[in-house]
This record gives C-alpha cells, sequence and structure tokens, in this order.
C-alpha cells in the first residue's frame, strides 16, 4: 500500500514537468513557425511530431489557447492562430506606448543603475549587429527580441511585462515570417544604439522619443509589407 502511494506521489511529481515540457516545445514551434499559421492537427499528432505523449500536450494547448496562439476546435484538433495585419497593428499600438515608457523610467533611474541596464541592451543590439554581418536572421531575430525583452523587464513596471508578455510571442512569429523581406534591418540598429544612449545620459524625453520612434519606424514598415505581399495572415 505505501508503495503505491509512493509510485502515485512521483507521478503526480513529474506531472507538470511533462506538461511544462511539451507547453514550452509547442510554444517555441508555434513562435519559429515549424507549425505554422492555420495549421491544424490533433494532440496526437503534434504529441508525434514534439515526440512526446498525447496527453501533456493536450494540456500544453489549454494554456497556449488562453495566450492566443492556438484554438482547440472540437473533433478537429488544435489549429495554429493566424494573425491579420489588424491584429499586428493592434499589437504595435501597445507595445510603442509601453516601450517608450520603459525606456523613459529607465532613464530616470540612478546613473549606476542606467549603465548596468545599458551595457545589458548593447550586448543584445551587439549580437544584432555581429548576427546581421554574417546574414543570421534567425540570431538577429532572437537578439532583437532579446533587447526589447529588457528594456521593458529593467524598468520596473510590473504591469508592462505582463502586458508583454500577451502579445509578445505573437510579435516574434510575425517578426521572424518577415525578417527577410525588411530593408531597415541595419537601421533598426542604429536605432537601439540611439535609444541606449538617451538612457545612459539620463535623458527621459529623448528616450521616450527615440523609442517610440524606433516602434513606429518598424511598424511603418512592416504593415505596408504585409499588404504589398499580399500576406494577410501570419
Amino acid at each position: 500500500m505505501v508503495a503505491g502511494i509512493a509510485h502515485e506521489e512521483q507521478v503526480q511529481d513529474r506531472r507538470p514537468s511533462l506538461v511544462d515540457d511539451a507547453y514550452a516545445a509547442l510554444k517555441e514551434a508555434i513562435r519559429e513557425s515549424i507549425f505554422p499559421p492555420g495549421y491544424q492537427a490533433s494532440a496526437q499528432e503534434l504529441a508525434l511530431r514534439l515526440g512526446m505523449s498525447r496527453t501533456p500536450v493536450h494540456e500544453a494547448s489549454l494554456k497556449l489557447q488562453e495566450e492566443g496562439l492556438v484554438r482547440i476546435v472540437p473533433k478537429r484538433g488544435i489549429v495554429i492562430c493566424a494573425l491579420a495585419p489588424d491584429d499586428i497593428r493592434e499589437i504595435y499600438e501597445v507595445i510603442i506606448a509601453i516601450e517608450a515608457s520603459a525606456a523613459q523610467r529607465l532613464a530616470g533611474l540612478t546613473a549606476p543603475e542606467r549603465a548596468i541596464v545599458c551595457d545589458e541592451l548593447a550586448t543584445a543590439t551587439d549580437r544584432m549587429a555581429e548576427a546581421l554581418a554574417r546574414g543570421d536572421h534567425g540570431e538577429w531575430g532572437r537578439a532583437d527580441e532579446a533587447y526589447h525583452q529588457l528594456l521593458v523587464e529593467r524598468c520596473g513596471n510590473g504591469r508592462f511585462v505582463r502586458i508583454m508578455q500577451t502579445v509578445k510571442d505573437q510579435l516574434h512569429r510575425a517578426r521572424m515570417l518577415t525578417l527577410k523581406l525588411r530593408t531597415r534591418l541595419p537601421a533598426s540598429v542604429d536605432e537601439h544604439r540611439a535609444v541606449i544612449a538617451a538612457i545612459r545620459a539620463g535623458d527621459g524625453e529623448a528616450a521616450h522619443a527615440a523609442a517610440r520612434r524606433h516602434r513606429l519606424n518598424t511598424s511603418d514598415e512592416l504593415l505596408p509589407l504585409l499588404e504589398n505581399f499580399g500576406l494577410k495572415h501570419l
């Protein structure tokens, strides 16, 4: 009897880990478009492709549905949600407001605190420049995401972080699907450095303006691209 209880406890201990593993694997596959927008499959099919069992994948998909990345259709399976240009426009409206305010807050930190954050942001930006020189779009996109995540996480506003969590995976997917179409990648690196310089100098207004201008420029490039290439869904 005792052995049976111990076995049951071990199974319960392992279960959250299996679901977490399935969640992480499925989310990464969606972010990197291994499972592209509109892709539909059963939990069993997804589990087979991920090399996992069905139950954790099904439970992970419930969480991903809450985040807007998948839709569970009864008797039809799991559908990877697509993003329309209007979705991306709304996402950019959110991140423009949040990141501009985050940059302004960072500029208000003490000089030693600003130096630490700026060094982190500069490291991510240098990774972008190096990846661009190699023609490595995947690494460029990951470094770009790291920069923007740091910008928000280090500003000290927990609500900013939570709001960004709801859109960052969708934004990353749009970023990775359109990178090769975009021509302003070198300009993005320069714009990141302008934001860093304003934060390092403690100039809140300049930091706000530089961060806002950067995201507006990206939005102004990306949205017409979607229309010109007829990309109605990402």
